[in-house]
């Protein structure tokens, strides 16, 4: 049974003045890109604005779009605290948040929509048109400053950090038997992973899919497939232990990119495939991804590119063939619906959240987590909170 925390716990006092009073909290903050994250002392506001939240984080996932802005791959404004795969415990709220309290687990989600915009009106929240800036750009004061200098949030979020101020309509609620660690990666991973199976690409009972990466957002496409009823699900990557974790989460097949032409292999294994999804976001695989699908498919580019990557096609078989390419933005979620439902999959054992998680690490070693991710030996780092 689906149970929320009791409400009335100790809450928060929020200071009456923006600004006024300030608490200290332990942050990993990125200063220069390419860098490293250092772990400092920041103050956080007291006072919230009344659309706002006040989050004790529990637990924060490690992301390669993260990874993406510490290696200069990836524009932001420094300093900046990165980590937007957050779970945690409400300790304020705004005087328009009605329906959130202290003690309340919440998780949080990038995809922050205002409700009102033509976006929003038309069902596609995750492209609010005022998701980059909300609110944040009206702030009289700076949630995080350090030194008297403002410091970011990545992503309005700034998970990496003992506590945080949100935007309401960027956390949702969740059940409290939900074990912080996987419900962090609801956020972004899972989110993002089986969203793009079932809403962005439609996958349907009978399809054939191909994903290319099988990192924690590409397990997840996987495993969107199988939910969604895919008999022939091929997961290709060049590490063979990701290629075995992706038949955990319901691959059929597997093909290793370092023993050969991963297109030549899906071909033999399908004949083409319904739908590819490059979740790397480089040339070379949004190529193979157009490569492995049938005439008259798509293939979808579900990986983050860095700045400046150009996608070149070849014109002449993408038009007779009529293929499609498409990018996915975060599963074209809305992700006040489908975070509670992710939640309720894996409490029936129907969803995969266990074997994503490859470490656990305080947030003193976050950079050392990054590290992992960028060898290629982690799937999901989760950073905890005692």
């Amino acid at each position: 049974m689906t149970t929320y925390p009791t409400t009335g716990a100790p809450a928060f006092r929020a200071a009456a003045t923006p600004g006024a009073s300030r608490t200290r909290v332990r942050a990993a903050v990125l200063s220069a890109a390419p860098g490293h994250l250092e772990v400092l002392d920041v103050e956080l506001d007291d006072w919230l604005a009344p659309d706002e939240v006040r989050v004790r984080v529990d637990a924060c996932g490690l992301c390669h779009s993260d990874l993406h802005m510490i290696d200069g791959e990836l524009p932001v404004v420094m300093p900046t605290v990165p980590g937007h795969e957050i779970a945690g415990t409400v300790e304020g709220v705004g005087a328009a948040v009605l329906d959130l309290a202290p003690g309340d687990r919440v998780v949080a989600c990038l995809s922050m929509f205002c409700g009102s915009c033509a976006e929003c009106r038309a069902g596609r929240t995750f492209l609010c048109d005022r998701r980059n800036d909300l609110g944040r750009a009206e702030r009289p004061v700076p949630r995080l400053v350090r030194d008297g200098q403002p410091v970011g949030q990545v992503a309005g979020l700034g998970g990496l950090a003992e506590r945080t101020i949100l935007h309401r309509n960027s956390v949702v609620r969740v059940a409290t038997e939900l074990p912080v660690d996987r419900a962090a990666l609801l956020g972004c991973a899972v989110l993002t992973g089986v969203g793009s199976a079932l809403h962005g690409a439609g996958v349907r009972p009978g399809d054939s899919v191909a994903v290319i990466g099988c990192g924690g957002v590409g397990l997840n496409v996987v495993q969107g497939a199988r939910l969604a009823g895919a008999t022939r699900i091929v997961a290709v990557d060049l590490g063979a232990d990701k290629l075995e974790v992706a038949r955990r989460f319901g691959a059929t097949h597997v093909v290793d990119a370092a023993a050969g032409d991963p297109v030549a292999a899906v071909q033999e294994l399908t004949g083409g495939v319904d739908h590819a999804f490059d979740v790397v976001g480089r040339q070379a695989t949004v190529a193979q991804a157009v490569g492995m699908v049938r005439a008259g498919r798509t293939a979808y580019v579900v990986g983050i590119p860095p700045v400046g990557e150009q996608f070149v096609l070849p014109g002449l078989p993408l038009v007779t063939s009529a293929k499609g390419v498409r990018g996915l933005l975060m599963g074209a979620n809305h992700f006040p619906r489908d975070i509670p439902v992710l939640a309720d999959l894996y409490q029936q054992g129907r969803l995969e959240l266990d074997a994503l998680v490859s470490a656990w690490i305080p947030l003193d070693e976050a950079d050392e987590g990054f590290a992992q991710m960028r060898r290629g030996q982690a799937t999901r780092v989760v950073v905890t909170f005692d």
